[in-house]
């Protein structure tokens, strides 16, 4: 009986098969149809983006890749604009420049931050400082858009400078001071009494001849 019923359930299922396929041949004709539609539809799609292509840096790119190529062109140049800004105004106290990378659909790299170090170097003299942190004020503002770093940098430089001129301040108030005692010290020898005594003695002598010659 168990034989039976396999076999019965394989022939129910075989019935049913060809009966499917008979009753449903308009449906798999339609399938089929839909199927060569959505293949045609494809392949028409990939010939579309084909002619959409543009060959950028030797790539075929669509039209979003070659905006982001486009995207990070910009980028790249104004990184590297701001950058040779600092060199410049920072002269002798600025670094070389060093750049960060990211890889675009064109496969080139391209500059996406940058940094040029700089030294917040003292002077000798408060005049050496002072010239020294207006060159790095100058170096950090030289961009056109400074970034908050270099607004940071810029504030430290600033506060160097006002640093050395109060030292610059402090100095120039010791030199005075010492100045004004030396000069206290040469008026008190100007004032000796002897000398007060001889000049006027000096003096009476040529009174005296000036009104003996006007009598005569």
């Amino acid at each position: 009986m168990q034989v039976s019923s396999n076999y019965n359930n394989s022939f129910y299922f075989q019935q049913n098969y060809h009966k499917d396929k008979e009753e449903n041949k308009d449906f798999e004709f339609s399938t089929e149809k839909s199927q060569e539609n959505t293949q045609t539809k494809d392949k028409e799609k990939k010939e579309e983006e084909k002619e959409n292509t543009q060959k950028v840096n030797g790539k075929d790119l669509t039209e979003e890749q070659v905006r982001q190529v486009r995207e990070l062109e910009k980028i790249d140049r104004e990184v590297r604009a701001h950058e040779a800004a600092h060199q410049a105004a920072g002269g002798a106290l600025a670094g070389a420049a060093s750049y960060g990378y990211t890889r675009g659909p064109d496969n080139r790299m391209y500059a996406v931050e940058g940094e040029v170090p700089i030294r917040m170097q003292k002077g000798n003299t408060p005049e050496e400082t002072i010239a020294n942190a207006m060159q790095v004020i100058a170096a950090a503002m030289a961009p056109t858009d400074p970034s908050p770093q270099d607004y940071k940098v810029a504030a430290n430089a600033m506060q160097m400078q006002n640093d050395a001129r109060m030292e610059q301040a402090k100095l120039k108030a010791q030199e005075l001071k010492e100045k004004n005692e030396e000069n206290k010290e040469e008026s008190n020898k100007n004032s000796d009494p002897k000398a007060i005594k001889a000049y006027t003695q000096s003096t009476t002598d040529n009174s005296l001849g000036n009104q003996y010659n006007k009598s005569i």
